[in-house]
């Protein structure tokens, strides 16, 4: 076995040029799958904040019958009548007792935050400007809590809206189709008529361009007198989870005691999901290509070596030397080749994400873009290229170990 080692450590040496052009073909690839995985990684992850900054893991929420207006016939005396426009029976809408389902909620362990919401369409009016938006009336400690509502803020603070029962902040594509500022006055009109003055307290942008063009927020409590509404009505109520992908879960097991509407960010954002699922697939599908033509690049050079080394071969077997002896010289060499070009990868994937780590890139709360550092796709690297190098490696080895030495000297 000794003698075996040195042998390939001799073969490894003696070809220093070829063994630097199959460390670096082996480097290259677990380099660009380490950085491939990671930018994706960090992709999904600022995708995932840029999400949530707005839309809970679980919504509760009084989901109302569709009053559809019924036509009902009867036949008498080959006579058919008819009645037309069935009256509509109006049904209670919203949550009443928000704080009981706050307190279910938080009875369960894997609950992390708990805040509760009015959410209304209303017209936004600044002078003869009018836009149509969302209007949220928020518990603005928890609010914070939940989704970080405070880290994206451009001008102003969230928590200025506990100080004023007038105080308003803006999306920022909002505020600017309305043209106000912070200081500015706008006009808010309910469906049922009202009007109401607020001012501009602050102005957020999440990052979620369909958000920050129709979204405002005021304080629970003025949205409530806004809306005539009592002390314990919300119309939806936001729950987070320590683990977002078990939300399902969670709100399965929530809908049985709540009763109201439970339903987990996946039953009405499933594409979320999915393209999520897509860039990890594509990312995973282009590193694996990326090994693969490294490993072809092995095996042509370890091919070329046996070629090389054939007489060589062909002694080691008339002085003794099996078939698995000559595997395991070219085996080995293939496999430091692994090990070397594996750590070398890694402290390569690792200088291309800090530098790409340093490229600015505004969007939210984020200031360059997201590439993530994750030990999970280190090790899947190097034992992922190791496997490629042993199977390059291998593929010749038999080769060689099937060599007949007597027609190999006689020739």
């Amino acid at each position: 076995m000794n003698t075996n080692n040195k042998i390939a450590w001799t073969h490894l040496t003696s070809k220093v040029q070829q063994l630097v052009v199959a460390v670096l073909s082996v480097m290259f690839g677990i380099s660009m799958y380490i950085f491939m995985n990671g930018f994706v990684g960090g992709i999904n992850t600022a995708f995932d904040d840029i999400t949530f900054s707005t839309m809970a893991h679980i919504r509760v929420y009084n989901d109302m019958p569709n009053d559809e207006p019924s036509l009902i016939s009867h036949t008498t005396n080959d006579t058919i009548q008819f009645i037309h426009n069935a009256r509509h029976i109006k049904y209670t809408e919203g949550i009443k007792n928000a704080q009981e389902i706050i307190q279910i909620a938080k009875g369960f362990a894997q609950v992390t935050a708990v805040t509760e919401q009015i959410n209304q369409n209303v017209f936004f009016q600044n002078g003869i400007t009018k836009v149509s938006g969302n209007l949220s009336g928020i518990d603005v400690e928890n609010e914070d809590k939940m989704f970080g509502t405070s880290k994206y803020m451009l001008k102003g603070h969230i928590y200025d809206l506990e100080k004023r029962n007038d105080g308003i902040v803006l999306g920022s594509g909002l505020a600017q189709s309305i043209c106000v500022n912070v200081g500015d006055n706008v006009t808010l009109m309910t469906a049922d008529g009202t009007k109401k003055s607020f001012k501009v307290l602050g102005i957020f942008e999440s990052g979620a361009s369909a958000t920050d063009k129709s979204k405002a927020m005021i304080s629970i409590r003025s949205a409530r007198q806004l809306f005539s509404k009592n002390a314990s009505y919300a119309s939806d109520i936001q729950i987070n989870v320590k683990d977002y992908n078990k939300a399902e879960v969670v709100s399965g097991k929530m809908a049985k005691i709540v009763p109201y509407k439970v339903e987990s960010w996946k039953e009405g954002n499933s594409q979320l999901e999915s393209s999520s699922t897509l860039r990890n697939i594509l990312a995973m599908v282009i590193s694996a290509a990326i090994l693969t033509v490294a490993g072809f690049g092995i095996y042509n050079i370890m091919n070329m070596t046996v070629n090389e080394k054939m007489r060589e071969i062909a002694i080691l077997k008339a002085m003794g030397f099996n078939g698995k002896d000559i595997v395991h010289i070219f085996l080995l060499q293939s496999l430091c080749i692994g090990v070397i070009g594996g750590i070398a990868g890694m402290g390569l994937g690792s200088l291309i994400i800090y530098i790409v780590r340093q490229i600015p890139y505004k969007i939210a709360s984020f200031t360059s873009l997201p590439v993530a550092f994750r030990l999970v796709d280190y090790i899947m690297a190097f034992f992922f290229g190791l496997i490629v190098t042993i199977i390059a490696g291998y593929l010749p080895a038999r080769k060689a170990s099937r060599v007949d030495p007597v027609e190999i000297l006689r020739g």
